[in-house]
């Protein structure tokens, strides 16, 4: 849990679903939602590169909302291998949505939440309402039928990432002209690199506005 996390809960498609806000300091500037890993192999809105993310997303003036999926914690149902987490997801982006009237929206997820982040977002451009920009970090490609992302999308991956190799990331990212940034020495859970997702993050978050201002 981050210094200023606050627990709620909000009706899934399985039932409650266990979930976190975490506050920006002065209003928000948008909302972010943060999607964790594999729920089967330990996966929980705790992870530290979730929670690594929801500081980052605060640090950039976002209000953050995270949810245990389906059988983790105290989140009711089973796993349902994406397609019922994306449907819940869908339901927490509508609650903040409600919350946070006019706020654009930014998705972003760790391993298996890229692949759930990743499915929201086509649902979000059928729509027409689509999230404002994606941060994957782990992206599950290869292992998760994981579905096309807009080319603004940061893609962060670890060089020696032993659960998603390189390679699968870089064989999804090259038909779509996608970037992927590699982090020199990590691993899967970026052991001692959790840094660098939060320094490229607001870099490039700040650069894409600054380039928006002047152009």
């Amino acid at each position: 849990m981050n210094k200023n996390s606050q627990k709620f809960t909000l009706q899934g498609g399985a039932g409650q679903m266990e979930g976190m806000i975490d506050m920006p300091v002065g209003a928000p500037k948008g909302i972010a939602l943060v999607a964790h890993p594999h729920p089967l192999y330990g996966g929980t809105m705790e992870n530290k590169v979730a929670q690594t993310l929801a500081r980052t997303f605060v640090a950039l003036g976002y209000v953050v909302a995270r949810i245990n999926f389906r059988g983790v914690g105290t989140s009711e149902g089973t796993h349902d291998h994406g397609h019922g987490e994306t449907d819940d997801m869908m339901i927490l982006y509508k609650h903040m949505t409600e919350q946070y009237p006019g706020l654009p929206v930014a998705l972003s997820g760790f391993s298996f939440g890229t692949f759930v982040q990743s499915q929201l977002q086509q649902r979000l451009i059928a729509a027409g309402t689509p999230a404002e920009r994606l941060v994957l970090v782990g992206a599950a490609a290869g292992k998760w039928q994981m579905a096309d992302i807009p080319a603004n999308t940061i893609l962060i991956h670890g060089e020696h990432d032993e659960t998603i190799p390189l390679t699968d990331v870089f064989d999804w990212a090259r038909p779509q002209d996608v970037p992927v940034i590699v982090i020199p020495g990590a691993d899967h859970f970026f052991h001692r690199k959790l840094g660098h997702i939060k320094s490229w993050v607001i870099a490039l978050w700040q650069g894409q506005k600054d380039t928006a201002e002047h152009a």
